[in-house]
C-alpha cells in the first residue's frame, strides 16, 4: 500500500510540474509574440503595394508583396548612405571606447587598487546627468573646436557617454582574471603589455564583447547629439534621416515603414546572433 501512494504521488507531481511547465511557456509565448508584433507589421507594411497600404492600412498580410518602397528609399531617397554613416560612426566609437576603457579599467584595477572604488563611483556618477542636460555645452564645445558637420566631432560626444560606463563594467571582469597568471606571465619574460594582450584580454573576452556590442547598440540608436551636431544630409546617421521623413509636408507611411525597417533589422539580427556571448560575458563579469 505505502508503494502505491508513493508512485501516485509522483505522478501527481509529474502531472503538476508538466502543466506548470506549459503554462510558463505559453505565457513566454504570448509575450514573445506581444513584443515582437511591431516589428512583424512593419516589415509587412513595407512588403506592401503603395494601393494597398493606402487602401486598407489595417491589413496585416500583403494581397501581394513587393519591394517597391525599398526601391525608393535606398535608390531615390539615398537611404544606404545613412546607414553607412551610422556604421562608420558607432564602429568607429566602439573601437575606440573599447580601446581606451579596457586599457583604463587594467590600470585602474592594477595601478590604482587603492583608488579604484572612488574612481569608479566618480566615473558611473557621470550617468547621473541626463544627455539633454549636457547638449547645449556639447554643442558650444564643439562649435568652438570646429567639430559640428562631423563624425569626428560626433564621435567624440559619444565617446564621453560610453568610456565612463564601460571602464565601469570592465573593472568588473577584470576583476575575475587571477593574479598568479599575470605573475607567471611576467617570470616568464612577458612584459605588461604582453600580459595584457596575451593573457588577460583572452579571459575576459566575453566581457569585452558585451561591451562593444552595448556600446555599438547605443551608438546606432542615438539620436540627440546627431540632430544637434550634424547638419548636412550628406553625415546624416539613420535616426536623424528616419526623423526627417516625418517633416516632408506629404508623409508616405510605407517609406517610412520602410526605413524603420532598415534600421531596425541589422540591429535585432546583430544581437540575436551575439546574445548568448553578451549573456556569459555579464555573468562573468559578476562579482561576489
Amino acid at each position: 500500500m505505502k508503494h502505491r501512494k508513493i508512485s501516485f504521488n509522483r505522478k501527481n507531481l509529474f502531472k503538476k510540474g508538466w502543466l506548470v511547465s506549459l503554462a510558463d511557456y505559453t505565457y513566454l509565448i504570448i509575450l514573445a509574440v506581444i513584443a515582437a508584433f511591431p516589428l512583424i507589421w512593419i516589415i509587412l507594411s513595407s512588403l506592401k503595394s503603395k494601393g494597398e497600404l493606402i487602401g486598407n492600412p489595417t491589413a496585416f498580410w500583403p494581397q501581394q508583396f513587393t519591394l517597391d518602397y525599398y526601391r525608393t528609399v535606398l535608390g531615390q531617397l539615398n537611404f544606404g548612405h545613412n546607414v553607412l554613416n551610422s556604421l562608420v560612426v558607432a564602429g568607429c566609437t566602439m573601437v575606440l571606447a573599447i580601446t581606451i576603457s579596457a586599457l583604463g579599467a587594467y590600470g585602474i584595477l592594477r595601478f590604482f587598487p587603492r583608488f579604484g572604488k572612488a574612481i569608479t563611483r566618480v566615473l558611473i556618477s557621470t550617468y547621473m546627468f541626463p544627455p539633454i542636460l549636457l547638449s547645449i555645452p556639447y554643442t558650444i564645445l564643439m562649435g568652438k573646436l570646429g567639430l559640428t558637420n562631423s563624425r569626428i566631432g560626433l564621435i567624440i560626444m559619444y565617446l564621453s557617454f560610453s568610456v565612463p560606463y564601460a571602464v565601469w563594467l570592465l573593472i568588473g571582469f577584470f576583476k575575475t582574471v587571477p593574479l598568479g597568471i599575470e605573475e607567471a606571465a611576467c617570470i616568464d619574460g612577458a612584459n605588461k603589455l604582453q600580459v595584457f594582450v596575451k593573457v588577460v584580454l583572452p579571459n575576459v573576452a566575453p566581457g569585452v564583447v558585451a561591451v562593444a556590442i552595448y556600446t555599438f547598440i547605443n551608438a546606432w540608436n542615438e539620436f540627440l547629439y546627431a540632430l544637434l551636431i550634424l547638419n548636412s544630409r550628406e553625415l546624416m546617421t539613420v535616426s536623424v534621416a528616419l526623423n526627417s521623413l516625418e517633416g516632408q509636408e506629404v508623409l508616405d507611411w510605407g517609406v517610412m515603414m520602410t526605413a524603420s525597417a532598415i534600421v531596425v533589422i541589422p540591429a535585432v539580427v546583430f544581437f540575436m546572433l551575439i546574445q548568448k556571448k553578451i549573456a556569459g560575458g555579464l555573468t562573468e563579469g559578476s562579482v561576489k
